[in-house]
This record gives structure tokens, sequence and C-alpha cells, in this order.
């Protein structure tokens, strides 16, 4: 079967959620994508929820606090929203819900707003093979540029 081509493909939007509960309630991923179906089933309708198609693409949940990136289709962000915070309780138990932002990529959506940057990387020159080379160094691990190619290295190794 052939894919459809870009301009056909649908376009998404992630939605970075927090989660708070009570510190001794489990809230499982199952049972939050069966809250928000719920809640989007009852705000917008069998046929608005289809459209909008919430789906849950991430989810943890421990000791009270939480967070979950659910996917959303492009032009039903509003609604989609709409729907996450009329979310207040999964399985019975109390839950708060707080859409943290809005991004195009799930890439994008964790860095800015879940907090799990990639590591901190900063341009610099090291000595390397007897000369000052420039590289992008990563905490331990540096990334060397020779005359051919880029080399691997440590800080031991640039010292």
């Amino acid at each position: 079967m052939k894919h459809l081509p870009k301009h056909l493909r649908p376009r998404w939007r992630y939605l970075a959620v927090g989660i708070e509960t009570w510190p001794d309630t489990e809230v499982g991923r199952r049972a939050f994508q069966r809250a928000l179906w719920y809640s989007a089933g009852n705000l917008l309708g069998d046929a608005g929820s289809a459209d909008a198609d919430l789906t849950l693409l991430s989810f943890a949940h421990a000791d009270g606090t939480g967070e979950a990136v659910v996917r959303v289709r492009h032009g039903h962000v509003d609604e989609a929203r709409a729907a996450v915070a009329c979310v207040s309780e999964v399985d019975g138990e109390p839950v708060g819900i707080r859409v943290r932002g809005i991004s195009g990529t799930v890439r994008a959506c964790e860095e800015r707003y879940m907090g799990r940057a990639t590591a901190n990387s900063t341009q610099r020159g090291v000595a390397f093979e007897g000369s000052e080379r420039p590289a992008v160094v990563r905490g331990d691990a540096c990334d060397v540029e020779t005359e051919s190619d880029r080399v691997g290295a440590t800080t031991f190794d640039t010292e």
C-alpha cells in the first residue's frame, strides 16, 4: 500500500499536560486515556471527538505528579484543550490537569514544556593531536573536527 503524499497527510499538534493527584493515588495510562476520550465525547459529541482524535502518546505518573503528551489534529487544538480541562477524575480519583503548552513536534513538546531537553552542548577549542581544534563539548564527550572528519573523544583525550 502506498503512502499518502505529504500534502494529504494529517497534521498534528502535541499538548504537554501536567497531572496532579493525591500522593497515594495510582493513575494508569489506560485509565487516563479512557478519561480523555470520555471527556471529549461528552463535551464535543461523537463526531467532534472523532475529528479531534485525542491520543495519549506518552504518560508518566508517580507520587502524585505526572505528565503526558496528547496528540490532537491540527485544527482542533482549542476543542482538545477544553476536553483536557474537563477531566476532573480518573477511575473515581480526583485529578488536577493543566495544559503546559502546545507544540508541532513531540520532541519540541518534551524539550520546551516537560524538561526533557537534550544535554547542553557548547562549542569551543580543544587541544587534540598536538594542535588547537574546534569541538562540540557535551559533558565528558567531545566531537572534535579534524582535517578530514569528526572524531569522538573524551575530555581525557583532549588534554
